[in-house]
């Protein structure tokens, strides 16, 4: 039985994250999206300390690094009936609500929590683990010619057996901190003709000499955040750094770099509700310092008509927080959860957006000025509407799972 509170483990994991949000985001968010691609130095010191939290609670991670699909219970290796388990999916999705609630793209800069540390968490060995642990990974998945659909990727990966190590070649753009972190998640082909089957991820090196910068890009928001584009010319990773089984399944398909998406999206979907409440709260504040009466006691039909948008942007707030919940608990749990993922994800993608214009809508003048943080929020939150699939693609996942059809079947 799932129950979707706030789990009371996570409530003190909770609190220190909406003080991090509130004493050390909020006061340089407008900084840092003012001043694009300088490194937020004052994150380096929160990186530690969440780095200290991650080794020394309970909670099983404070921030995307914590994430993975290793987590057994001691119950079920003893061969008793598997308890409920609330785990560093859901701990992580609750840190980052706050986190985001503070500044989205702040969030996405805190070293050693990029979205690649998630790919490498869910399908790494433990010897993988080992040597790329602890640091910070981002993830290069979107190529000119290759967006939306990830199996139509073009970079590909040739294994020299001579020296025993795997050659990249190829073009990726929109890597979120793709400057700034240690390793690149680096999604590729081991043979283009085999199709989705054949695509596998590589760990690589930042510092390696065959990944070259080719620029950053200048964004709508979540300025705070690099994303850079890369060129991969000759770029040479060892054996090991492939993530998960090197053999081309064709029945399997390429479920194995699929897997990432099921752990990722729901920390995305994560993003959008901490955006959507930081609306909320702002807006609710605006609304009742104008006279508003927002009474939850009173039927929305008896309220002003200002009142009942309020209440309907809040419901659709409420409803993407505990589907992105209901994912993380599945995750935690063991149990497949790449639908649910989607839903979370494309149901809170939109909601993010939605709120933030509707209530720049509420607030006005008081909402479209850049004296507040409202329509830097709006501009924010757009990102998650589309990165990590797009809204449209969320829901042909959701369509092909319900009416149980296949890539081909359903375009």
């Amino acid at each position: 039985m799932i129950n979707l509170e706030t789990p009371k483990k996570f409530r003190p994991l909770v609190e220190q994250a909406n003080q991090v949000a509130t004493h050390v985001l909020r006061p340089i968010s407008r900084k840092y999206d003012t001043a694009e691609h300088e490194r937020p130095k004052e994150l380096d010191m929160l990186a530690k300390l969440i780095d200290g939290m991650n080794d020394g609670g309970d909670t099983g991670g404070a921030g995307a690094a914590g994430v993975g699909s290793r987590d057994e219970s001691s119950d079920s290796a003893n061969g008793a009936a598997p308890k409920n388990k609330n785990g560093s999916n859901m701990s992580t999705a609750l840190s980052i609500m706050e986190t985001c609630w503070g500044d989205v793209g702040l969030t996405l800069a805190i070293p050693g929590q990029g979205l690649g540390n998630s790919a490498i968490a869910a399908v790494a060995t433990d010897e993988q683990l080992k040597l790329y642990g602890g640091r910070w990974a981002s993830m290069a998945i979107t190529e000119p010619e290759s967006g939306s659909d990830s199996a139509s990727i073009r970079t590909t990966a040739v294994l020299d057996e001579e020296t025993g190590e795997y050659v990249l070649n190829g073009e990726k753009i929109y890597v979120t901190a793709g400057e700034r972190c240690e390793l690149v998640v680096v999604w590729a082909t081991l043979d283009r003709e085999v199709g989705r089957a054949a695509i596998k991820s590589f760990i690589v090196e930042r510092s390696n000499p065959g990944m070259v910068l080719d620029r950053l890009e200048h964004k709508l928001g979540i300025r705070a955040s690099d994303t850079a584009a890369f060129r991969l010319e000759d770029c040479r990773v060892p054996k090991e750094a492939l993530l998960g089984n090197p053999e081309i399944d064709t029945k399997k398909g390429f479920g194995g770099v699929m897997q990432t998406f099921d752990n990722t999206r729901p920390l995305v979907a994560a993003m959008a509700v901490g955006v959507a409440r930081a609306c909320l709260d702002h807006t609710r504040q605006v609304l009742i310092d104008a006279g508003v009466d927002l009474n939850t006691d009173r039927p929305v039909v008896t309220q002003s008509a200002a009142a009942a948008k309020f209440w309907a942007l809040e419901a659709d707030y409420e409803a993407a927080r505990l589907l992105t919940l209901q994912a993380t608990w599945m995750a935690d749990n063991r149990k497949p959860n790449s639908l649910q993922a989607s839903i979370a994800k494309a149901k809170a993608g939109r909601t993010g957006v939605d709120v933030a214009l509707g209530c720049i809508e509420l607030c006005g003048v008081a909402g479209y000025d850049e004296t507040e943080l409202l329509e830097k929020w709006a501009r924010d939150a757009k990102i998650l509407d589309i990165f990590e699939g797009t809204q449209q693609i969320q829901l042909l996942i959701i369509a092909r799972t319900l009416l149980k059809k296949t890539s081909a079947e359903l375009k």
